[in-house]
């Protein structure tokens, strides 16, 4: 008989990829019923999914809707959206609390949370505005205490990204050439995933084998690449002439949204120091690829499928 997996997040990046894998996988579509949940079912993505799956409302901020929603469920993917704000880390927290609270009440056998490494943990307190970061952190910390069985997906910077963050994109220079800037050297690396593509490789090897990956963290991405290498990639799928450029933090800070400036300033400074994931992240994204489950998506092979064009 399947066992019914919650999915959180299921009309997005990663609760979508999530459940695209396991329906289009021979052993995991047996192994479990989807219980796709959503804030609005009747958006259009939700009705989509009414196709083929079982679809629910449950929003963290109404204790009763995730109540009925995790009813008879046996396996939740969760994750969280990132709060702005004074009370960034606290909202955001509280949301991944109830989630996790209300699990342990109806009876989940298996949480699987989707995770970001601590960057205020991790400079010992020197960078403390990368919120988004250390809020999922403390709900992974949080969940590990709890009686439920969990492990944790924790995804390198999104390859989608390119695309979508237009306000980091290169911007054209006099001289006709284009020019990606960061505060960063260019040797800085950055682990990427191709996000709706291959979430679900990693929480697919968790589902298939929930017992060995039990308390483990996928670092999750295709590979780390230097910033340098990223603009090569950028040039080749554009036939743009980018180079990438180190300009001072603040410069950078006045190309970014007002309300995220520190955020990704911090952000990035912290991944040239320490790294996205922290000490030894060559050998964590190395065992998470190892442990994938299927192909993963390189850059090149992203920027193909994904063409991508810069105004």
């Amino acid at each position: 008989m399947s066992k019914t997996l919650a999915i959180f997040g299921a009309t997005g990046q990663q609760g979508g990829s999530v459940l695209k894998y396991v329906l289009s996988d021979p052993e995991l579509s047996k192994k479990y019923k989807i219980r796709a949940i959503t804030r609005d079912v009747n958006s259009e993505k939700a009705k989509q999914l009414k196709e083929q799956v079982e679809v629910v409302q449950g929003d963290v901020l109404n204790r009763a809707s995730l109540e009925t929603a995790l009813t008879g469920v046996h396996t939740v993917f969760a994750m969280t959206t990132p709060s702005i704000g004074p009370d960034a880390v606290a909202t955001e927290y509280n949301s991944g609390k109830a989630i996790a609270d209300v699990a342990v009440e109806k009876g989940v056998d298996y949480l699987i949370f989707s995770t970001l490494p601590s960057v205020t943990e991790i400079s010992s307190g020197k960078f403390t505005a990368v919120t988004p970061f250390d809020a999922k952190a403390k709900i992974e910390q949080y969940i590990r205490t709890l009686p439920i069985k969990s492990a944790f997906y924790c995804p390198g910077s999104f390859m989608e990204n390119f695309a979508s963050q237009t306000f980091l994109a290169p911007k054209e220079a006099p001289d006709g050439a284009w020019v990606m800037s960061r505060p960063n050297s260019p040797k800085t690396k950055m682990p990427l995933i191709d996000a709706v593509g291959n979430s679900g490789n990693f929480v697919g090897a968790i589902l298939a084998e929930p017992d060995k990956y039990e308390g483990k963290r996928f670092c999750a991405a295709t590979k780390l690449y230097s910033l340098e290498e990223i603009a090569a990639h950028l040039s080749k799928a554009t036939g743009k002439t980018i180079i990438y450029k180190q300009i001072p933090v603040d410069d950078f800070k006045k190309t970014i949204p007002s309300f995220m400036a520190d955020i990704f300033a911090e952000g990035f400074l912290a991944q040239e120091e320490q790294g996205y994931y922290g000490p030894g992240e060559e050998q964590l994204v190395a065992w998470a690829v190892e442990n994938a489950r299927g192909k993963l998506t390189t850059l090149e092979e992203y920027f193909v499928a994904h063409p991508i064009q810069f105004a």
